[in-house]
């Protein structure tokens, strides 16, 4: 049913990974230190910034599709590729549970209203990937309905390649020890608690199935014509920047950066007085 067949093994942790998972020669890397990773996001920022207008002037449509287990990073990977973008050019989709009348629509209905238009990259805070993940695990979907996708989803995603959109998939591997700290984190820190769901917690009973269900997943769609990028999501900085790095490299681009922009003179007053500040309501300063 699908482009390529995965061959199954149990790592140490139990955890079932896909042979398709190449383990990198080990080398020693220089650390990322705070300053390094702030430099090195700062430059590709940048470039990111370039990329979007290049987007927007030759119409492309790109979606980048996050996926991976509960804390593995998506988030923080998402937000540091928006925090310099233009809302209006980049947006970010993640869809809540779906109402009983989505239910009854055709599965990707939903997805396709939230596809880009010409000019735009869309991404995807999780996707059409959750029947393949945790409905799956879950119970949240019939055997059937679990079938129908896995035959589905490689023709769907064929189709909006045809288009002419760009359809870059990411997979967030996270160990077992990595995901139990940042779980202890999120627990510990009230600022980031809301990022714990009952589904999470839930989630961390089915380790296995999970991954059982990620190498069925990957066996049916990892496609040549839109194939699974995997992000070692151990070390967030690292894992940020060589993401980046990636997409960057998957969307080809120019450098349409303007020439440098001059302030025009500002208005002269011409006789207009601003109203007293007394008669506005300013909030308190309280720092």
């Amino acid at each position: 049913m699908g482009d390529k067949k995965v061959k199954k093994k149990v790592d140490k942790n139990n955890a079932v990974e896909s042979s398709s998972q190449k383990k990198l020669p080990k080398k020693e890397k220089p650390e990322l230190d705070k300053n390094r990773y702030e430099s090195e996001l700062r430059t590709l920022q940048v470039e990111l910034v370039k990329m979007q207008e290049w987007i927007k002037f030759k119409g492309l449509k790109v979606i980048v599709i996050f996926e991976g287990r509960d804390a593995a990073g998506k988030g923080g990977v998402i937000k540091r590729i928006t925090e310099s973008l233009n809302p209006r050019i980049c947006r970010v989709v993640a869809l809540p549970a779906p109402t009983e009348r989505e239910k009854s629509q055709w599965y990707f209905q939903r997805y396709v209203a939230n596809l880009p238009a010409g000019g735009e990259m869309v991404l995807m805070d999780r996707s059409w990937y959750n029947r393949a993940g945790v409905e799956r695990v879950m119970g949240f979907c019939t055997e059937a309905e679990y079938l129908e996708f896995l035959r589905s989803v490689p023709e769907f995603e064929r189709m909006l390649v045809r288009s002419g959109i760009i359809l870059i998939k990411y997979w967030f591997s996270v160990s077992d020890e990595e995901q139990e700290k940042r779980f202890q984190a999120r627990i510990e820190d009230p600022t980031r608690r809301w990022k714990l769901s009952p589904m999470d917690l839930q989630s961390r009973t089915k380790w296995v199935e999970y991954s059982k269900a990620k190498d069925e997943m990957f066996a049916h769609t990892d496609i040549k014509q839109a194939p699974w990028y995997v992000v070692n999501a151990d070390n967030k900085r690292k894992a940020r920047l060589n993401c980046i790095h990636h997409l960057l490299s998957m969307v080809p681009y120019e450098d349409l950066t303007p020439e440098a922009i001059k302030l025009p003179p500002r208005q002269k007053d011409d006789g207009y007085i601003r109203p007293p500040f007394a008669d506005q309501t300013f909030i308190p300063e309280v720092f």
